[in-house]
């Protein structure tokens, strides 16, 4: 085999392969930029989602707590923010608080799901998310209808 001649000028044209593969980069990298951009962008988020603090629950107290008749059924529900053990004033507003949610339907456990984006699904309604828990459980009350929900299982392994 001969070595391929250099075109006149001394220069090399990138092969198709080369090129193909620096769009596919750049196409992965631009993609995964605008997939992660809203969880990294804190400036744009402060407002929508305000640091927890006591009047979110920052101490431990609900910061949503609803209890009521809807379409006949009891739906109750609170998100507690749990802040941890030895933390200071100071740090309870600056550390990330995961709240802890719960809601029942006449008295059974439906199981809610906080998404990144600060809303909530449900087993029930899981195609669809919803701003605040009480809108979750009407939404799943809605979708029930006459049934039940079902006791909770224990996952084994």
């Amino acid at each position: 085999m001969s070595p391929t001649p250099a075109p006149p000028g001394g220069t090399r044209t990138p092969t198709r392969r080369i090129v193909l593969r620096g769009a596919f980069t750049a196409a992965v990298a631009t993609g995964t930029t605008g997939a992660l951009l809203p969880l990294l962008d804190h400036e744009g988020t402060a407002e929508a989602h305000p640091a927890p603090g006591p009047e979110l629950g920052g101490s431990g107290s609900p910061a949503e707590e609803f209890a009521e008749m809807y379409r006949g059924r009891e739906i109750r529900g609170t998100a507690t923010s749990v802040v941890p053990a030895g933390a200071t004033e100071d740090d309870r507003v600056s550390v990330a608080v995961e709240p802890v949610t719960e809601i029942r339907i006449d008295g059974m456990p439906l199981h809610v799901m906080r998404r990144a984006d600060g809303t909530y699904v449900s087993d029930v309604r899981h195609y669809e998310s919803y701003p605040t828990l009480l809108e979750t459980a009407r939404a799943a009350v809605d979708e029930l209808g006459d049934a039940r929900l079902a006791p909770p299982t224990a996952h084994h392994m």
